[in-house]
C-alpha cells in the first residue's frame, strides 16, 4: 500500500471487504437477506393463524417467526455495516455514496408503504360495512392525544439536531439527537400502557373481532417501526458521541432521519384513520 493510500483510510481497512464473506461486496447480498427475514415474518403469522386450525403444528408459526426475525436483524444489521461503516474512512464515499443511500432509503420507505397499504386496506374493507362490528373502547384519550404530540416533538428535534450537525454545532447536534431518542423510548412505552389498558381495563385484545385484529395490527406494526427507528437513532447517537460526524459527513444521519420522519406522518395519518375514524358514526 502506497503512503498515499494508508493516508487516506487513515491506518484502517475496509472491514466490508475484508471482514464479510466472499460474494458480500458491492454487489451485497444484505438486501436480500434483510427481505427474506422480513417475508419470513408475515409467514411465520400465517402459519401460527393455520396452526391454530389444525392445518399445520402449532410450534410451526412460532418457530418460522422466532428464526425470521434473527435473520432479519442479521440482514439488516449487515446491510448497514456495509453501508455506513465500510465507506466511512473513503474519501470519494461522502457525496457518490451518499446519493446512493438516499435514493436507497427512499425505496425502502416505498415498500414500507405497500406494507401499511395491505392493513390499512383490510381496514377500510371492514370499515365499509356494518359499523361497528362490535363494541369499541374509547380511542380517542388524553393517551393517545399526548404521545401523537410526543411524535410530532420528536420530529422537530431531530430535524433541529441535523440542521445543528451541518452547522457544525456538535453539542445541539448531539443534545437533539438524546432528546429525540428519549421522546422516541417514551412514545413506545406509552404504546404498551395503552396496551395494558385496553387488555386488562377494556377487555379488548387482538382476539376480539376484526376490528380487534385490524387495530392491533395497524398499531402493532408501526410500534416495531418505532423501535427499529429507535435502534438506528441510538447507532446515530452513540457515533455522534464519538465524534463520526461533520458537516461533509452526516449521510446516516440523513437516512434515519428520513425513517423517523416517515414514521411520524404514518401515526398521524393511523390516528385520524383508525383511532378517530373508528369513532365517527360509531
Amino acid at each position: 500500500m502506497s503512503t498515499e493510500e494508508a493516508h487516506d483510510d487513515h491506518g484502517h481497512h475496509l472491514p466490508a471487504v475484508q471482514d464479510w464473506p466472499r460474494g458480500f461486496g458491492e454487489a451485497s447480498w444484505w438486501p436480500f437477506v434483510t427481505a427474506v427475514g422480513g417475508a419470513g415474518i408475515y409467514a411465520g403469522a400465517g402459519l401460527y393463524v393455520m396452526g391454530q386450525d389444525g392445518i399445520v403444528g402449532q410450534m410451526a408459526g412460532p418457530a418460522v417467526f422466532i428464526g425470521s426475525i434473527f435473520l432479519f436483524l442479521a440482514g439488516l444489521y449487515g446491510w448497514l455495516y456495509h453501508a455506513f461503516v465500510s465507506h466511512f474512512w473513503s474519501r470519494d464515499a461522502s457525496q457518490k455514496s451518499a446519493s446512493k443511500l438516499r435514493w436507497g432509503m427512499i425505496a425502502f420507505l416505498g415498500s414500507e408503504l405497500g406494507t401499511f397499504g395491505a392493513l390499512f386496506t383490510y381496514y377500510f374493507f371492514i370499515r365499509a360495512g356494518a359499523w361497528p362490528p362490535q363494541e369499541l373502547p374509547e380511542l380517542t384519550g388524553s393517551l393517545v392525544l399526548a404521545n401523537t404530540a410526543i411524535l410530532i416533538v420528536s420530529s422537530f428535534t431531530l430535524h433541529w439536531a441535523h440542521v445543528a450537525i451541518r452547522e457544525e454545532n456538535h453539542r445541539n447536534f448531539v443534545l437533539g439527537l438524546a432528546v429525540t431518542l428519549l421522546l422516541g423510548v417514551i412514545f413506545i412505552g406509552g404504546q404498551v400502557y395503552e396496551y395494558y389498558e385496553f387488555i386488562v381495563h377494556s377487555s379488548f385484545s387482538i382476539t376480539d373481532g376484526i376490528f380487534g385484529s385490524a387495530f392491533y395490527g395497524l398499531t402493532g406494526l408501526h410500534g416495531l417501526h418505532v423501535s427499529l427507528g429507535a435502534v438506528l437513532l441510538g447507532i446515530v447517537f452513540v457515533r455522534a458521541l464519538r465524534g463520526q460526524y461533520s458537516a461533509e459527513r452526516h449521510v446516516s444521519v440523513s437516512t434515519a432521519s428520513m425513517y423517523w420522519h416517515f414514521v411520524d406522518v404514518v401515526w398521524i395519518f393511523l390516528v385520524v384513520v383508525l383511532y378517530v375514524g373508528a369513532e365517527v358514526g360509531a
